[in-house]
């Protein structure tokens, strides 16, 4: 079973720039879709962006097209999200989570993901 840490998360001004990883243990990374997730105060769960791992398919939420951009580390199992002109509403919790890769098929749900982190705080002042 995929276990999945996130760290990275702060306080910043907008403009500025911050990057998460999700850490996983339990399973390599290479079999599955990792997906960044967030969800700000009294709103609902959003996507982020989601990629293949060993297809290096990628999806961005429009909202963030162009300013975030998901890496992976192969040695260390972890994937990252580098999130640059952050802007206040960019303000969130941001989850990673993950599921088993079936032809590159990249859901924008939080329902079709199987494994989830706790969560790491980004907070983005004006």
């Amino acid at each position: 079973q995929v276990q999945l840490v996130e760290s990275g998360g702060g306080l910043v001004q907008a403009g500025d720039s911050l990057r998460l990883s999700c850490a996983a243990s339990g399973g390599s990374l290479r079999f599955y879709v990792m997906g960044w997730f967030r969800q700000a105060p009294g709103k609902e769960r959003e996507f982020v962006a989601a990629f293949s791992w060993s297809g290096g398919v990628t999806s961005y939420a429009d909202s963030v097209k162009g300013r975030f951009t998901i890496s992976r580390d192969n040695g260390k199992n972890t994937a990252h999200l580098q999130m640059n002109s952050l802007k206040p509403e960019d303000t969130a919790v941001y989850y990673c989570a993950a599921k088993v890769n079936i032809g590159n098929n990249l859901p924008q749900v939080g329902s079709a993901y199987n494994y989830w982190g706790q969560g790491t705080q980004v907070t983005v002042s004006s």
